[in-house]
């Protein structure tokens, strides 16, 4: 295999470059790709917004399609970036996911891909040969994502999600990694893996099970599966009711050892045998069928992902994975679920770094410390932080020095009301002076008495609720509905842009740190002990660093940020890279902060 340096040279990739999409390469570009050149493996960057990252790895990817390689991916967390790097890169071929396309089999009712029992499907006409493209019966149309599915595996350069990369690899029967993959907005990379990578078994889904499998006449696997549900019942009937909960490793032990005997391939062989023969109807016993290949298809998942749930055996780490579950008051009959046991992924590390191909360019315009991120994601690359070519004086990140700490320990009982109603009359200040501002929280009821307090104040606000979602009322926001732009981090702390002079102000109410209910915090707390504050912390600075770049997305744009809760102090200044810090306010009191706002932007 030839190296980096015969591959990607710099007479390679600058011959790759789109030189026309730019009066002159930006200095950031020619850094990344001299860094490229240098290269002898993989590498991480963090680009700066404003830096062209996009045309940084489409060019890394389209110097590997010159030197004959492939194929190739360029990855990123949602559909709407997957379209976004499409849009830019029109030679890229798109593949989303199951739930974006439509299954043809049910002809009579619309459904997902992904709602339907597809693998059980054999005899589907529609399912596309993967080898040949061919469709089952001849002239039946094309099932849309086995189709998509075989034209992205002939494709030269493939743009999708983190998500489809993952079940595309880790999954397959033959693992080959692509020749080349960029990574874009890597810092999430690991919270999507686990996502992916997490299984839930209810009592409802098994009895249908059992119900199914003891009407087509087997009932050794519906005993199996009896088992196990009458295993998951004791142990969740000694949980707290409505609550999430940290299984004990004894409990999963217990768990993993009755679904360890249910013989899978036996399943799978009589729900064949039960569509052929016509004791399962496809399209009456869809939800059933469906809710049992997932049990028949996950179980050797289950069975790993149990085993990983449990403490150290001498060849890994203790507890790699996070088992919680919860359960319900009784309904009284058997069409809602009283118990789910739900598996998640945790140390994702691992699966990560078996997805990674020796050419890998991974980046993000927020990486911070590269230990911990190397940690989180198991990508240890060699790391560069790219110069910004963003002007510092066309910034401001601003903690004032008169707003309380909102943490829990240290907040009063008004703090939080107080310091949200200071936010609505700075907006209402900077209004006055048509300068519109995006306003992120933590929480619902943060959001709620937010919008409560702006219609106090006389302040149009635009938000999501009831019939509207977070991307329909973001659009309308753009549109010019609203002065004011509010929801929590989960929904506009990344992934969307309003830059000019779409919401020239934000204001970032506190971080986010883990409840201490949650059993993801339970489980990092028993992992991790006193270390997990560092992961914490780091995830903190990570989403400030991302709230703080929604108004700014480009060299021209004009933007202030400002941050509410002392909380802040202890890291925000540090967290900024170094091209930033002039734009950096800590000694304003938080009136001075909206004049200097106003007379930056106004």
């Amino acid at each position: 295999m030839a190296n980096n340096q015969q591959l990607l040279s710099l007479e390679a990739l600058m011959e790759s470059f789109p030189h026309g999409k730019y009066p002159h390469i930006r200095p950031s570009q020619q850094q990344a790709l001299e860094i490229l050149a240098q290269t002898t493996g993989s590498t991480t960057l963090e680009a700066p917004t404003g830096s062209g990252k996009t045309d940084i790895g489409a060019t890394f990817l389209r110097t590997l399609q010159a030197a004959g390689e492939g194929p190739l991916y360029y990855i990123v967390p949602n559909k709407a970036l997957v379209d976004q790097v499409a849009s830019l890169c029109p030679d890229f071929t798109r593949a989303y996911g199951r739930n974006e396309y439509d299954c043809l089999y049910y002809e009579e009712e619309a459904y997902r891909a992904d709602d339907v029992p597809c693998l059980s499907l054999k005899a589907c006409p529609h399912r596309v040969d993967q080898q040949t493209g061919l469709t089952l019966v001849e002239g039946a149309t094309p099932c849309p994502y086995y189709q998509a599915k075989f034209e992205a595996k002939q494709a030269p350069i493939v743009v999708c999600t983190f998500a489809y990369y993952l079940y595309t690899h880790l999954f397959a029967r033959e693992r080959k990694l692509p020749a080349g993959l960029v990574i874009d907005e890597v810092h999430q990379l690991a919270k999507v893996v686990r996502s992916a990578l997490s299984y839930e078994i209810t009592d409802l889904h098994l009895k249908r099970s059992i119900k199914l499998l003891r009407r087509i006449g087997a009932p050794a696997e519906a005993d199996g599966v009896q088992l196990f549900l009458d295993a998951l019942v004791s142990t969740l009937r000694r949980k707290p009711q409505s609550q999430s909960t940290l299984l004990q490793d004894n409990e999963i032990a217990r768990l993993m050892d009755v679904v360890g005997r249910i013989d899978a391939n036996a399943l799978r062989r009589l729900i064949a045998e039960g569509i052929a023969s016509g004791q399962i109807d496809p399209v009456e016993d869809r939800t059933t069928l469906k809710q049992l290949e997932s049990i028949t298809y996950d179980l050797g998942r289950y069975v790993h992902s149990l085993d990983y749930a449990l403490p150290e055996t001498g060849r890994r780490g203790a507890l790699n994975y996070v088992t919680y579950a919860y359960s319900e008051e009784e309904h009284g009959d058997d069409r809602k679920a009283q118990y789910r046991l739900i598996i998640k992924a945790y140390y994702a590390a691992p699966i990560i770094r078996a997805l990674l191909p020796e050419r890998t360019l991974a980046y993000s315009a927020t990486i911070g410390n590269p230990d911990i991120f190397g940690f989180e994601t198991g990508i240890q690359f060699p790391f560069h932080s790219l110069t910004g070519s963003f002007p510092a004086e066309n910034a401001r990140v601003m903690m004032p020095t008169n707003t309380p700490n909102l943490s829990k320990a240290k907040r009063s009982r008004q703090d939080v009301t107080k310091t949200l109603r200071r936010v609505a009359r700075g907006c209402k200040s900077l209004g006055e002076r048509d300068l519109r501002c995006l306003v992120v929280v933590i929480s619902e009821q943060e959001r709620e008495k937010f919008l409560w307090l702006c219609n106090d104040e006389d302040i149009s606000a635009m938000s999501y609720g009831g019939d509207v979602t977070a991307r329909q009322a973001l659009e309308k926001f753009k549109e010019g509905e609203g002065q004011v732009l509010v929801g929590t981090v989960a929904n506009f702390g990344e992934g969307i842009d309003l830059p000019g002079s779409v919401a020239k102000v934000t204001f970032f109410l506190r971080p986010g740190y883990p409840s201490p209910m949650d059993p993801a915090t339970q489980f990092e707390e028993r992992r991790f002990g006193g270390q997990r504050w560092k992961l914490w912390q780091w995830r903190a600075m990570i989403e400030s660093l991302q709230v703080r770049g929604r108004n700014i997305r480009s060299v021209d744009d004009r933007g202030v940020t400002i941050f509410m809760s002392q909380q802040f102090r202890g890291f925000l200044y540090g967290s900024l890279p170094t091209w930033l810090r002039d734009s950096y306010r800590g000694d304003l009191t938080f009136d001075e902060c909206i004049e200097e706002a106003i007379a930056l932007l106004a």
